[in-house]
């Protein structure tokens, strides 16, 4: 479809100049004599650009460009001047005038001016239709679950989105919290600003600060130029600390004085600069034990843990495993072109009785494989990897009773940790498998019971 162009004029020769050479770029020229004809027009009809004179019969040029940013602000508007009027160009560039064109006409300025514009108007409405995807994509409606856990994750997430506080989402690797602070902010009134993400657990300490808060030039060797870090990054927006609890000490004090002080200076700089964004951390790990240990400073967990979101492990909600199925499968197949019209019951089954020890993540992967592999349109056992089908005992099916002098639950937890560390040759990944855990829930019991040495 071809961009459209509006023309304001009642200039029999400005209309011939400037038509000639927009139809050459071709673009629709719609033309309108004055400044109220126009607005008529734009009220019922969609146009991609607008050039107007300044001086106009009944409404001027520049009271007709404030009445088109009340109707649409990214409208390029460009005016019609007459050589040597600079004045005039100015209020209309402060105006809010995208450019403007002199009189006598060069044509190739002309050209130039309202291929810009046109330019800008493609990229906007780009732009605005990626927004929309992105904002569907992290609506809340994309976390898919109907078991209890699941809705008061999204209760609570709905609860703190319409708000500025922090919030602290906790959660097994895979289970989605990223997922879940994206929805939390396209859903907020940051919703429109950026959304910048930071994973902790990748950065040494020195590169870390750097990320963080930027730097000038000759902070350090090597810094050339200035960086502008993710603080400065997500202003007006969000700033997402994932795996915050792998954070170094000494930079737990610098993101504490952030958030206390809401400013901050570049590495290597003097400017201080405000820090106008919402801060949302994410962690797979225990902060409340890390605070014990003194491995994660109090006052900051205090400050992140305003409003706490717990994301259950994909073991704990099975009645969201096949609705998830389902959701992924939709997805790869849009992605792929492939179609599976059916998960077949042996396979449902296999997926309700494993695990998850990747959870979300394990069970996504597991499923585009299975697409793949596939070639009847459905899904069976032998799309499935090995490890998923590999039976686990049930406590159904052991005769487990209590002695009548009943027995300490830690020491028989204990004893079971010990059980799957020697049966797995301490392979700690295998463990994890044989006692339905993830490896970070794994780790986090060993260390309870003093056996994270072996």
């Amino acid at each position: 479809m071809n961009p459209s162009l509006m023309l304001v004029t009642n200039e029999e020769t400005t209309r011939e100049a400037i038509s000639a050479e927009v139809a050459g770029l071709g673009a629709e020229v719609i033309h309108a004599s004055s400044g109220e004809e126009a607005l008529e027009i734009l009220a019922t009809q969609p146009v991609d650009g607008v050039i107007t004179g300044l001086k106009l019969q009944g409404m001027d040029g520049l009271t007709l460009l404030k009445s088109i940013q009340e109707i649409d602000a990214q409208l390029p508007v460009i005016m019609v001047t007459a050589y040597g009027t600079v004045a005039a160009a100015v209020e209309a560039m402060k105006a809010g005038a995208f450019d403007f064109i002199e009189r006598p006409f060069d044509q190739d300025d002309v050209r130039r001016t309202v291929q810009k514009a046109l330019a800008m108007t493609r990229l906007v409405a780009e732009n605005r239709v990626l927004r929309e995807e992105l904002e569907r994509q992290y609506d809340f409606s994309a976390i898919i679950g109907t078991s209890p856990q699941v809705v008061e994750v999204l209760r609570l997430a709905g609860d703190v989105a319409v708000t500025n506080t922090t919030a602290l989402i906790s959660g097994e690797s895979g289970t989605g919290k990223e997922l879940l602070a994206r929805a939390i902010h396209y859903n907020s009134g940051r919703g429109g600003h950026p959304f910048v993400a930071i994973n902790c657990a990748t950065l040494p300490e020195n590169l870390l600060e750097s990320e963080l808060f930027g730097y000038e030039p000759g902070a350090f060797t090597g810094a050339e130029k200035r960086k502008i870090g993710r603080f400065e990054l997500a202003t007006g927006g969000t700033l997402f600390l994932d795996e915050i609890g792998e954070m170094t000490l000494a930079v737990q004090v610098k993101v504490l004085r952030v958030l206390e002080l809401r400013e901050f200076s570049r590495l290597g700089g003097t400017e201080t600069l405000r820090a106008d964004v919402r801060l949302i951390a994410a962690t797979n790990r225990d902060l409340a034990d890390l605070v014990a240990k003194r491995q994660f400073r109090d006052d900051l967990y205090y400050r992140i843990h305003v409003f706490p979101i717990t994301i259950p492990p994909l073991r704990e909600r099975t009645q969201d495993i096949l609705p998830l199925a389902r959701h992924f499968l939709l997805e790869l197949m849009e992605s792929t072109g492939k179609v599976v019209t059916t998960i077949r019951p042996e396979a449902r089954r296999i997926l309700l009785n494993y695990g998850w020890p990747g959870n979300v993540r394990e069970l996504k992967n597991v499923l585009e494989r299975a697409l793949i592999l596939t070639q009847d349109n459905s899904i069976g056992p032998e799309h499935l990897p090995v490890r998923l089908q590999e039976e686990r005992v049930s406590l159904a099916n052991v005769a487990v009773s209590l002695p009548p002098q009943g027995l300490s639950l830690e020491e028989v937890e204990r004893s079971l940790l010990k059980q799957a560390l020697e049966h797995s040759r301490h392979n700690k990944s295998q463990a994890a498998r044989l006692l339905g855990l993830s490896r970070a829930t794994l780790r986090y019991r060993l260390r309870k019971f003093g056996l994270d040495a072996a």
